[in-house]
């Protein structure tokens, strides 16, 4: 019940269930335009994550890493480049998910600032997550989309990634050094052998996003894996996201069908920079998910849809499903100002959405 509830509540997929119910009038989807290698690559991905989650390891990695941070600003980086590393490997949405709560337990004991060190966070989720094909749904839909190489997708994650950490780093040096006590480190203690048989199915999964292995039996294997270590890991699985990528091959389908509405579609992405704009501005309304798989439907531009995809996840709070997440665990375990907290975080996601904007055109214009 509690699944269902969750699935029910999703606001992106109801918005996605209405605009393809609707569609069903104008047209009936075509079974080609379902897309499963991406439905797959997801399902397998989110087990896997939702296995790492269950062993805790992002938790330790953040109890050792913290335990040797002895003032504001050494804490601050240490949390945001773990955000930035789990964000790779874990996505965006775990790693916001238990960093932050971390994060605030840590504050509200030392009385230590809440509101940028979170934003931080959040903000290095998204540089991570965008790093891997994994990290970010939309990358392994892009990655499915366009028929994209390990080689080709890294050449253009990593420019991305190095400039952006770069900037992160500016923003460090202006982090004040206030001495705090160093952090007593709790025990935790990892099962060794699912962790590294988790790890080897991760690598498995990496084949069969590019396509090297059929990419269902890495998700059978994940989710008999994930049964075997606990049955009830299938239960946290965002099937809501599942259902808003279904939703949308379906809705896509429809509209690829009716003449007007692909001739107005087509005028927004003729070019490789109308293809990055359309991306990030349609990410600000829609969400970069829901927005990767309708501007990748109607462009042959896929590095551009890459970087406006990504870049989009910056910007307002329905930008990224992270964000929405962000916003709600700091209410649920902050004690500083919520609306505070909205104001700031809000003018540092479009400063860091103007920046990146501009870095991802550059991106495209000097082919970096």
């Amino acid at each position: 019940m509690t699944v269902l509830k969750n699935i029910a509540k999703d606001r992106i997929l109801q918005i996605t269930v209405l605009i393809t119910v609707v569609s069903l009038f104008f047209a009936r989807p075509r079974f080609e335009d379902i897309n499963f290698h991406t439905l797959f690559s997801v399902a397998a991905m989110l087990t896997i994550i939702q296995i790492y989650a269950y062993l805790h390891v992002l938790d330790v990695l953040a109890y050792k890493l913290t335990s040797i941070a002895d003032n504001t600003r050494k804490l601050n980086m240490l949390f945001t480049l773990l955000s930035v590393i789990a964000g790779m490997f874990l996505g965006n949405d775990i790693t916001c998910l238990t960093l932050i709560p971390l994060y605030l337990n840590i504050a509200k004991k030392y009385e230590l600032p809440q509101i940028l060190p979170v934003t931080l966070i959040g903000m290095g989720a998204n540089i991570g997550a965008a790093f891997t094909p994994w990290g970010n749904p939309h990358n392994i839909f892009l990655v499915s989309r366009y028929n994209v190489g390990a080689v080709e997708f890294f050449s253009w994650s990593i420019p991305y990634l190095i400039i952006s950490m770069l900037i992160l780093i500016l923003v460090f040096l202006f982090i004040p050094k206030e001495e705090i006590p160093v952090q007593e480190t709790e025990e935790i203690k990892i099962s060794m052998r699912p962790t590294l048989i988790t790890t080897a199915v991760f690598i498995f999964f990496f084949f069969g996003v590019f396509r090297v292995v059929p990419i269902i039996w890495p998700m059978l294997i994940a989710i008999g894996l994930a049964l075997l270590i606990n049955p009830r890991i299938m239960l946290k699985i965002d099937y809501a996201l599942l259902l808003t990528f279904t939703g949308f091959f379906i809705f896509i389908s429809d509209i690829q069908q009716i003449p007007v509405i692909v001739g107005a579609i087509h005028m927004l992405v003729r070019s490789e920079i109308s293809t990055y704009l359309t991306s990030i501005i349609s990410s600000q309304i829609m969400s970069n998910v829901p927005s990767t798989i309708l501007v990748g439907k109607f462009t042959t531009y896929a590095q551009a849809l890459f970087l406006g995809s990504n870049i989009g996840g910056f910007g307002s709070a329905i930008g990224s499903m992270a964000n929405i997440l962000v916003l709600k665990t700091f209410n649920q375990n902050a004690t500083a100002s919520r609306s505070k907290f909205f104001k700031e975080w809000t003018v540092m996601q479009f400063i860091g959405l103007i920046i990146l904007t501009i870095v991802g055109w550059l991106l495209l214009i000097f082919r970096i």
